[in-house]
């Protein structure tokens, strides 16, 4: 049997039309992914007002219009069915009415012969009726260009309120398909019916415009995708005037509809994002994937079908975006739950959390296990595998720091100024926590229990994402911390994420929501997040081009010790040295061979810098001077002399922690003031900037920038201040007027 003869055999519940279409349609499923959108069979297009018509209404956008025809050809004689629901038929024929009008004695003629009816109930319903067939001659000539041919169809509310005529349209609708002709239809505008035969049915989605028509009717024929277009992008949170406005590329009726306001309808059309979300939920009802778009943007409709982001994809499936508010809300929520913690219950909850660390160290290895095997599989980098990795070494190493962070709490509310500003008037600077915290971090799931103690000990809330690779790792990591949570606030204080999609989403809040951002990762990660992020702050490095200056007047055992720890301890942690700088006058002296012996034995592949290249004729040259190889690979290169490697410092570094090994004070003292990273080092390896070393216990990141925190950011890093006045029924005017004088006496 063929699928006409199906469509028109189906028992159909029409009174019960706006609950459920029919028994076989409730058997389908809507797209919940619109990567499935290019398996949609059967398409509605919907085409509102504004696309079809000029910005000043003044008539059909024709340019417009013959794109949106070329995309329904194309997808039309690529085998698909399309149903075109579209306007603009009083638009065209208002232009010919007023033309008409301008005739005195027609216009005259026509006041005398209806004289009972409103000149805008007049105006049009003429302007329909001669509008609608110059509509339908020009989309004929459009289609007949790629042989499409087409079908007009006027529809009524009242159609939908009869059993007889709704059953002659479905089949009306399924011939036209099958016979692969475009449907294009409209309300017919031209006539009215008595409101007792139009009456709104309750609860029912009511023919009030050409959105709810296309929704009734992308239920009627069974489509997989309804496209409304108008001339809004999409559906926003608010409208799209408003700074805060957001638009909703995904949108779950049933938990998005609250994150929506509504503003006034468009100037062109008759429905609103009310009506168009009202009308989208309907398809969804009916099982038809609904997208909610801009049509005047190039290519729309394609794209839309190809997956593509384009407008506001509807699905029963929860929007990330709604996910993401929701963690984020909740996070701020057991934040400020946990700020009001007294440090020694903060503190427990780090020393519970370590210790459960400690007792699930089994269970903790298998899961990092499967990760590595994992990572293996997929070709991971060894630089990459080496930071993924953990053992009983490291386990025992971060519970001793997740030890020194607890010991470390008592840090809220602590007074780092007071002034008297006026008798009975005292004035406190006070520390508080930033907020809510977004960390990215790449590879090391150690550095989870890290960020997570660092932000219980300041009274931060935390939203975490670690790297896919380590997701079984980071999966227990994150559990074990709830844990230890749960019996002083929400479990949801600290969150974690799982993917790419969500970190877009978050990107695109404000400070309602996050407070900061810190990326810990590669250039890439780092630049990638400073770039999406909409408007919240972010804190972080870009690279960790560090350097080591041996100076002419060093200590040769002290050089050979730091230069191998700086580079050789653990090559792809970003404060290992990257390109050491040799004094010229040490070049090819018994020093500079012990230098180059010592890295060829640890396999450390060396590169020559372009003044190194003049001495020397056996290292391949540098690509670059300011590469972070993260790996045993190193660049040397030569300075004439101290101003010039700090010169080169500066020049080619990314700030991050550089070190000079000399035994000239005045050599050192220059070196220290003038070379501008964050961390600046005397005879001491690079690797020593670190949060666990520096007595932080550890560092949910390292700051290359100079606002707020600059080097390992600790706790005191993840802090900022409020100001507290005690007064007693103080004024302003108090003092304008002479009443009363400021003292502003420092107090201890």
């Amino acid at each position: 049997m063929s699928r006409l003869a199906l469509s028109t055999a189906k028992s159909i519940s029409y009174r019960n039309f706006d609950r459920k279409f029919s028994l076989s349609s409730s058997l389908l499923k809507a797209y919940n992914n619109r990567n499935d959108l290019k398996n949609a069979k059967k398409v509605v297009v919907k085409l509102g007002s504004a696309v079809i018509t000029r910005e000043d209404q003044s008539g059909i956008a024709l340019g417009r219009l013959a794109s949106i025809v070329e995309q329904v050809s194309e997808l039309q004689n690529s085998g698909k069915q399309v149903l075109m629901v579209t306007s603009g038929a009083v638009a065209l024929g208002r232009q010919k009415v007023s033309r008409e009008l301008l005739d005195k004695t027609l216009r005259e003629s026509t006041q005398k012969t209806i004289t009972k009816i409103e000149k805008s109930t007049l105006d049009k319903k003429a302007c329909a009726a001669t509008g609608q067939n110059g509509l339908m001659s020009l989309y004929s000539s459009l289609f007949s260009q790629y042989g499409v041919e087409t079908a007009q169809v006027l529809v009524t509310k009242a159609d939908f309120q009869s059993e007889h005529t709704l059953k002659h349209l479905q089949s009306t609708l399924n011939y036209l398909l099958e016979a692969k002709i475009v449907p294009i239809l409209n309300t017919n505008d031209a006539i009215g019916y008595p409101p007792e035969l139009t009456k709104d049915k309750e609860g029912a989605l009511n023919i009030n415009d050409n959105d709810s028509l296309a929704a009734k009717l992308a239920a009627m024929v069974e489509s997989d995708l309804l496209l409304i277009m108008s001339d809004v992008n999409g559906v926003y949170n608010c409208p799209p005037s408003e700074p805060d406005s957001r638009l909703l590329e995904n949108f779950c009726p049933s938990v998005d509809k609250n994150l929506v306001s509504f503003g006034s309808i468009s100037n062109v059309g008759t429905g609103g994002m009310e009506s168009k979300i009202a009308a989208a939920e309907f398809a969804l009802e009916n099982n038809c994937s609904v997208i909610i778009c801009n049509g005047k943007q190039q290519n729309a409709i394609l794209d839309s079908l190809n997956g593509k982001k384009i407008g506001t994809f509807f699905s029963n499936s929860v929007s990330s975006m709604a996910t993401v508010e929701n963690l984020a809300s909740n996070a701020r929520n057991g934040g400020r739950l946990l700020q009001t913690l007294s440090a020694d219950k903060r503190s427990k909850i780090i020393r519970d959390y370590a210790q459960l660390l400690l007792a699930n160290s089994r269970q903790i290895y298998e899961a990092n296990t499967l990760d590595i095997e994992l990572a293996r599989k997929n070709n991971l980098s060894p630089v990459l595998l080496s930071r993924l990795s953990l053992n009983e070494k490291k386990l025992i190493t971060l519970a001793d720091g997740m030890q020194q962070i607890a010991a470390n709490t008592n840090i809220l509310g602590k007074v780092l100024k007071s002034t008297q500003l006026a008798d009975e008037l005292i004035l406190k600077q006070v520390t508080v926590p930033i907020g809510v915290l977004l960390v990215i971090f790449e590879s090391r799931p150690d550095s989870l229990p890290q960020i997570a103690s660092l932000c219980i000990a300041s009274g931060n809330s935390l939203l975490l994402k670690g790297g896919s690779e380590a997701f079984n790792t980071n999966k227990l990591l994150h559990k074990l911390v709830q844990d230890a949570l749960e019996q002083f606030v929400p479990r949801e204080t600290i969150s974690l994420l799982n993917t790419r999609e969500e970190i877009n989403d978050l990107l695109q809040l404000d400070s309602k929501y996050i407070d900061l951002i810190i990326p810990r990762g590669s250039n890439q990660l780092v630049q990638n997040i400073q770039k999406n992020s909409k408007s919240i702050p972010v804190l972080g490095h870009a690279e960790g081009i560090c350097h080591v200056f041996v100076d002419k007047d060093c200590d040769p055992d002290t050089v050979l010790k730091v230069v191998r720890d700086a580079k050789c301890d653990y090559p792809s942690a970003c404060n290992a040295m990257e390109t050491l700088l040799i004094h010229k006058d040490l070049v090819n002296t018994q020093l500079f061979e012990s230098i180059i012996n010592l890295f060829k034995s640890e396999r450390v592949k060396l590169y020559a810098g372009p003044s190194l290249q003049k001495y020397v004729t056996d290292l391949p040259p540098a690509k670059k001077l300011n590469h972070e190889y993260s790996d045993l690979e190193l660049t040397i290169e030569v300075a004439d002399n101290l101003e010039s490697a700090v010169d080169h410092i500066n020049k080619f570094g990314s700030n991050h922690t550089e070190s000079i090994i000399t035994k000239n004070d005045d050599a050192a003292e220059y070196f220290l003031k003038n070379v501008d990273s964050a961390c600046v080092f005397l005879n001491t390896s690079t690797r020593m900037a670190d949060g666990y070393r520096f007595g932080l216990g550890a560092e949910v990141g390292i700051s290359t920038g100079r606002l707020h925190a600059r080097g390992p950011v600790g706790v005191e890093g993840l802090l900022t201040t409020k100001w507290l006045i005690n007064g007693n029924a103080h004024t302003a005017s108090d003092f304008s007027t002479g009443k009363k004088k400021f003292i502003h006496k420092v107090l201890n």
